[in-house]
């Protein structure tokens, strides 16, 4: 059994919902339930306590067109007696209707019929001999237990299974004196055991047994054991690291957004090229002069040399 959580949003997913359901008995769930399924069996589902929703949205899953499926629980309403008022107010004090609806209506289209007060009114309220599947995990108070367990009696149709939560739990004794007494006095086939939970059925247990030993030996993520128990053959289960069935996200689970590429830019225009330089103005270039004539100058007597630079002069 969960502890008091708040829920400050609503859930993406069903590990979000708070409560206790390992993931073994999810397993165990969705195995009972998918070979009643594959079986052609047909019925309705009853679940009697369910906190904020997780194990109640899991087998909502398994409701089939024309099955009716109701859940109970006292949520906050007035608890029948003293002790179970103090039970509720210990354990339960976060838990309304209101937070429990939007859960299951976060992976569900619409909700179970929903039974709110003690369980005490299921057996007026849901069809004798008309349910394949109950799961019971309201009151750990052993004379409600011992009420439920008789309630679930009389409703499952032959072969259908009960679930009974917090059967071996030490903060829970009521549970495991009317579990056993159940077994012991009242009819009551133990199919399996899981840590948490007991499977049992008022039918005969041998053929589904036979069926949950074949696929638990296949696994290796299950630790499995048989014992036997004042007549009774009890299989052991113990999860190794099992992970659990696929289920799949609430309705409004936020996904990752695709990322926009950003739009494509146009390339920039190519400058035109800058105009050419013009070409510095071409330089004179200088006369040439004779080589003759400069070898002549250098070799003539300078009187001689100068009468002639003197007369060149005298003509530009």
């Amino acid at each position: 059994m969960a502890t008091t959580q708040e829920v400050t949003r609503p859930p993406q997913r069903l590990d979000d919902v708070p409560g206790w359901f390992p993931v073994l008995d999810q397993w165990l769930f969705d195995w009972f339930l998918n070979r009643q399924e594959a079986g052609g069996a047909h019925g309705d589902l009853l679940e009697v306590g369910v906190y904020m929703g997780k194990s109640a949205i899991f087998v909502g899953r398994h409701r089939r067109p024309a099955e009716k499926y109701t859940v109970c629980d006292l949520f906050e309403g007035e608890a029948p007696d003293d002790a179970n008022r103090a039970e509720s107010t210990k354990s339960y004090s976060a838990l309304t209707r209101q937070v429990f609806e939007r859960n299951y209506l976060s992976f569900h289209d619409e909700l179970p019929r929903v039974l709110q007060g003690p369980s005490s009114l299921v057996p007026d309220e849901v069809e004798r001999g008309s349910c394949r599947f109950v799961h019971i995990d309201a009151s750990h108070l052993y004379e409600h237990v011992h009420g439920d367990i008789g309630a679930a009696r009389d409703l499952l149709l032959p072969g259908g299974i009960v679930v009974l939560d917090d059967f071996r739990s030490e903060h829970t004794p009521g549970v495991s004196i009317a579990a056993w007494e159940a077994v012991l006095n009242r009819g009551l086939r133990p199919i399996c055991l899981s840590t948490q939970k007991l499977y049992g059925t008022w039918g005969d247990p041998g053929p589904v047994q036979e069926e949950l030993l074949a696929t638990a030996r296949d696994r290796s993520d299950c630790h499995l054991s048989v014992q036997e128990a004042a007549g009774h053959r009890i299989i052991r289960l113990k999860s190794k690291g099992m992970q659990a069935p696929e289920f799949p996200p609430a309705r409004h689970a936020q996904t990752p957004t695709q990322a926009v590429a950003p739009p494509r830019q146009a390339p920039a225009p190519t400058p035109a090229p800058a105009p050419a330089p013009e070409p510095p103005p071409a330089r004179r270039a200088p006369r040439s002069t004779s080589r003759a004539r400069r070898v002549a100058v250098d070799l003539l007597p300078p009187l001689i040399t100068r009468a002639i630079r003197n007369a060149r002069t005298g003509r530009r």
